[in-house]
């Protein structure tokens, strides 16, 4: 008996994730969940350089600035709140000081060029087509910053607008690095402040927009671009709320570690799986919390932790256990 809807995967044959990868994650916070199962398996990754990013026109910005060096100066940044910000980063980035906000603006856009040059791997997660244009400027927002709404009109992204901004994005990071596998995929995180028919809409643009362009891309012979179908996974075969956290809007850690796993399938190698393991036991070691700090029993167990750390930092220099 099925009691679920499994949806297809299919492991690649080339360019999988390994221990001498570097992934590149921008995009919604559903980032952030992926992200975060990268840093605890101690893959090399960066994530929003600029912060949770929700839309393309955002992303699009991010990279067009990446790719251009942008130098950004007091016209790009505004203070509100007690705090400067700019509307193409988000919140975390704000500061007190006018100057350290522009050192991180300009220092973020630095890295994030070398390291799109570096990049084996660009996850781009999407999360919705609702868009903020500031009036003032004419300009799309990538965070509004508790501006007062009125200042802003909101502008739902058309399919072919959706298109546009992903074929400009992949664009843009080709004349960087040609080699790079691109992922896509769409946020599983439920968008209802902005109403539950806006947000099915929303998502069906992002995927209609992606897939066009993957459909377009796929008649070239080496195409490197791709879809993980997050979204799908929690819409089929996670269809209960028990899946979700308590705000009933984000996956919960089940779901997050289930789709990581599907994940985990199709992208990781079945090489750094092994690694993944070794990590997983240090990992889990270095929680572990004894009865007796002073026991022979956990004396030894501390050295042993440390021979597997050592056997592992052996093989990738770049792994640190902190």
């Amino acid at each position: 008996m099925k009691l679920q809807t499994k949806i297809p995967l299919e492991k690649l044959s080339k360019n999988l994730i390994d221990y001498n990868s570097n992934v590149l994650l921008v995009g919604s916070c559903f980032v952030e969940n992926i992200g975060g199962k990268l840093d605890y398996f101690k893959f090399q990754n960066t994530q929003n350089p600029l912060g949770i990013l929700f839309h393309p026109k955002a992303i699009e910005t991010l990279v067009s600035d990446v790719i251009n060096k942008k130098l950004y100066t007091e016209e790009d940044i505004f203070f509100h709140n007690e705090q400067w910000h700019s509307f193409k980063a988000h919140s975390k980035l704000s500061n007190t000081s006018k100057e350290d906000l522009l050192n991180d603006l300009n220092t973020t856009i630095e890295s994030t060029n070398q390291q799109i040059q570096k990049a084996t791997h660009i996850v781009i997660t999407l999360g919705t087509a609702w868009v903020y244009r500031f009036e003032k400027t004419q300009s799309i927002v990538a965070n509004c910053h508790k501006v007062p709404q009125k200042q802003f009109t909101k502008e739902l992204l058309s399919v072919n607008e959706v298109y546009t901004s992903i074929k400009t994005i992949v664009s843009f990071i080709r004349t960087l690095n040609s080699k790079a596998s691109i992922i896509f995929t769409v946020s599983p995180v439920r968008h209802i402040k902005d109403g539950f028919i806006e947000n099915t809409q929303s998502k069906a643009h992002l995927i209609a927009g992606i897939h066009q362009f993957l459909n377009q891309e796929s008649s070239s012979v080496n195409h490197q671009s791709f879809y993980f179908p997050s979204y799908e996974i929690m819409m089929d075969e996670l269809r209960d709320y028990r899946f979700y956290t308590e705000d009933m809007v984000h996956p919960s850690k089940i779901a997050i570690d289930y789709i990581w796993n599907s994940f985990h399938e199709v992208w990781i190698s079945s090489k750094a799986t092994k690694t993944m393991e070794e990590i997983d036991v240090v990992q889990k070691g270095m929680q572990h919390k004894p009865f007796n700090a002073n026991s022979d029993a956990h004396q030894k167990f501390l050295q042993n932790l440390e021979i597997k750390k050592s056997q592992i930092k052996s093989q990738f220099s770049h792994i640190e256990f902190k």
